[in-house]
């Protein structure tokens, strides 16, 4: 008879920290706990920051965030892995060259470029090494409006537009895209799935709020939950985007701050998931 050893399911994130608490590494961790799951996190770079903006960015050194990466991943195999922001290029080989070790990990990359009060987050010349070097280790990434526009070069302002952008990111050699519309006119929110066999639109009610700082970042992270969970692509989008939309909806009213504030996680928290392994 084989002895069972108990275990949570482990999300790793690779991030950059919020002081304001709303979103990036603090966003991420409040989404795998809220859904069951344990966080770990390795931070490449601390942002002073609160509801009305960015005010600095400090870059982690790499050979720190390359310790990080190497203790967590040698100790805490995660089930899935939601990689944030990335501003420097050195920082997208250290984090390929990690990951090459565990090629089945499904990699949830949001490419956050664009802060919510409209803040530039990245340097120009890592967008191109993004699109060489973790489209293609990336199970499926999140980009919004402003950043699929970035990545492709034109003007992300309609759902056709998604669509069409969701395409022409596809070939760089995610497995998946999501290309988010929060920011559509209108009343409704519709989001784009893409793979080489599918293509989905989502769409749900707009709420109307100003709560909505690290929308992308608890998107992402609720993805890769799920995807952790064992659940397929669009199962887990559609489950990610219920949870955003709930947690939306619980704090569109709480006061944060002077500007945009962030979303409730924990409306409806659940229970650490456990898990009973053979030894």
């Amino acid at each position: 008879m084989s002895n069972k050893i108990k275990t949570y399911i482990p999300v790793l994130t690779i991030a950059g920290s919020d002081s304001g608490g709303g979103a990036g590494i603090q966003a991420d961790l409040k989404t795998f706990s809220a859904l069951g799951c344990f966080g770990a996190s390795v931070i490449t770079a601390t942002t002073a920051q609160n509801t009305l903006g960015v005010k600095s960015i400090h870059d982690i050194p790499v050979e720190h965030i390359k310790e990080q990466l190497e203790a967590v991943l040698s100790d805490i195999e995660p089930k899935a892995i939601k990689i944030g922001m990335i501003n420097r290029p050195e920082v997208v080989q250290v984090i390929v060259e990690a990951l090459a070790q565990y090629p089945g990990i499904p990699v949830v990359f949001d490419p956050v470029m664009v802060a919510t009060s409209g803040d530039r987050l990245i340097k120009e010349e890592t967008v191109e090494l993004l699109k060489k070097e973790l489209f293609p280790i990336s199970h499926i990434i999140t980009p919004n409006m402003d950043e699929a526009a970035v990545l492709i070069g034109k003007a992300v302002d309609s759902l056709s537009k998604m669509e069409k952008a969701a395409s022409q990111l596809l070939p760089y050699g995610s497995t998946y895209v999501l290309v988010k519309g929060g920011h559509l006119n209108g009343n409704t929110v519709a989001d784009v799935l893409c793979g080489n066999e599918q293509k989905h639109v989502f769409e749900s009610e707009k709420i109307n709020t100003g709560n909505v700082h690290g929308t992308g970042c608890t998107l992402s992270s609720a993805i890769a939950v799920f995807l952790a969970r064992g659940m397929d692509i669009k199962k887990a989008v559609e489950l990610a985007r219920s949870f955003v939309f709930q947690a939306i909806d619980a704090g569109k009213t709480i006061k944060t701050g002077q500007g945009s504030g962030p979303l409730n996680h924990f409306y409806q928290p659940q229970k650490m998931i456990i898990h009973e392994l053979d030894q």
